[in-house]
């Protein structure tokens, strides 16, 4: 299968990535993005000075995308983040990890805050209610080591909102550095998976997906974990 992302290491001491597609844990179909396959490919670039990151996605497992974010924040080479199409969710948390971010004027930016879906008691979902709160404040950490000057309540309004952004409003606020030609960017958006937003454009919602239809999936091998096990199995900013 064409897979939406990869590395190229360049003869200058130049490495690129392009990240079109779903950020999660696991690889389902084997386009996803995962910290694991991540970490072993951005080592497999070597001793590198620079790193242009191209990014298309609509988001994808928080924890995941905070790893990532993570390795790149981390990574001695200085890090240019191109938001080629769209940087949804968790995507746009990844893209604050570059040292300059650069979206042509036909890009977008969305940010909001997690959710998931879970199953348990009143106390359960209490204590998930909670978790959720502190995941959040690690999501505003990164969009506000990035904009230094965005006030935080501003940040909170617009995370509340589910806020879809240009590229121009992106630099406005200091989520973005600079803006470039607008360019015409491979889909490789499912427009199923914007269901799941309330304020996703119709443009986003009519884009037809690139990759061939997923097979049947396997069903999955019996389950004996306990109810408060299956209670937190994947938060989302999606």
């Amino acid at each position: 299968m064409s897979k939406f992302w990869k590395f190229k290491a360049a003869a200058d001491k130049t490495g690129e990535l392009l990240l079109y597609g779903s950020i999660s844990n696991h690889s389902w179909w084997g386009d996803e993005v995962t910290p694991k396959q991540f970490k072993e490919d951005l080592d497999a670039l070597g001793d590198i000075d620079m790193l242009n990151v191209y990014i298309n996605s609509g988001g994808g497992d928080v924890f995941a995308g905070q790893a990532i974010h993570s390795m790149l924040k981390r990574h001695k080479a200085s890090v240019t983040v191109y938001i080629d199409g769209l940087a949804a969710s968790i995507a746009s948390v990844i893209a604050m990890a570059g040292d300059k971010i650069i979206m042509p004027k036909n890009a977008m930016m969305m940010i909001h805050n997690p959710w998931t879906i879970a199953i348990g008691n009143a106390a359960d979902f209490r204590k998930l209610a909670d978790d959720l709160d502190k995941i959040n404040e690690s999501i505003k950490a990164a969009y506000l080591g990035k904009a230094a000057d965005l006030e935080e309540s501003k940040l909170i309004e617009l995370m509340d909102a589910e806020t879809w952004l240009t590229a121009q409003e992106a630099v406005d606020l200091g989520l973005a550095d600079e803006i470039e030609e607008s360019k015409a960017v491979a889909a490789a958006l499912d427009k199923e998976f914007f269901g799941a937003y309330k304020n996703a454009p119709d443009w986003l919602k009519n884009t037809e997906p690139s990759a061939p239809p997923a097979p049947e999936p396997v069903p999955p091998e019996p389950d004996n974990s306990t109810e408060k096990e299956k209670l937190l199995i994947e938060i989302d900013l999606i």
